[in-house]
């Protein structure tokens, strides 16, 4: 995983919104051990003073804050997922938080520009992330995400359209499909965090 930089964070602001995001990885119940270290390395790292937020595309600073959102239909108990055009794996939707947006707002903004819908929060877990992973990504301009996976909820019928310069398609599958999709075409974390999904629903 990238180093962590140290840098100045005395000022209020900065100080607020680490405050509030290191309140918020401590209300997440972690799943497994490598949840646990995850959640130490983010926490180690918002602490330490380095820069939080991505400024230049794509790897600058090289580990930044992001927020995934899992689309759940809890009626059928399906995810959808996305075929990435640059990660070129199957994903959940998500993006990277911008200075001054709380994880949460950016669910809100990131749910607007690639599904054209409003997030509506799980019925079980609110504005609180369920998860989270720290992951080197792949390809290009490697970097490190720090990403806290949110649940909205919608239905196959409500998401007629999706930003297909982000997204090459879309599919909806039951918890135990996921588990049975090959982890090579899958965010490396995917299976772990249905599995903590599935066990909490």
């Amino acid at each position: 995983m990238s180093h962590v930089t140290i840098v100045d964070a005395s000022s209020t602001p900065d100080r607020t919104s680490r405050a509030r995001l290191s309140d918020l990885l401590q209300g997440i119940r972690p799943w497994d051990d490598l949840e646990q270290r995850h959640i130490s390395t983010a926490q180690a790292w918002i602490a330490s003073g380095a820069p939080l937020y991505r400024t230049v595309k794509p790897a600058t600073p090289p580990m930044h804050l992001v927020s995934y959102f899992v689309v759940l239909d809890e009626a059928r108990a399906q995810v959808m997922l996305v075929e990435h055009r640059k990660a070129g794996l199957w994903l959940p939707t998500g993006g990277h938080v911008e200075p001054g947006e709380s994880p949460w707002e950016t669910v809100q903004r990131e749910c607007q520009e690639e599904l054209d819908i409003t997030a509506v929060p799980s019925a079980v877990f609110g504005e609180q992330p369920l998860f989270l992973t720290v992951t080197d990504t792949r390809g290009p301009g490697q970097h490190t995400d720090v990403s806290l996976w949110h649940l909205i909820r919608s239905t196959p019928e409500t998401i007629t359209w999706f930003s297909e310069e982000e997204f090459s398609s879309i599919k909806w599958l039951a918890l135990t499909q996921v588990l049975d999709e090959p982890i090579e075409i899958l965010d490396p974390h995917l299976h772990r965090f249905t599995a903590k999904l599935a066990d909490a629903l």
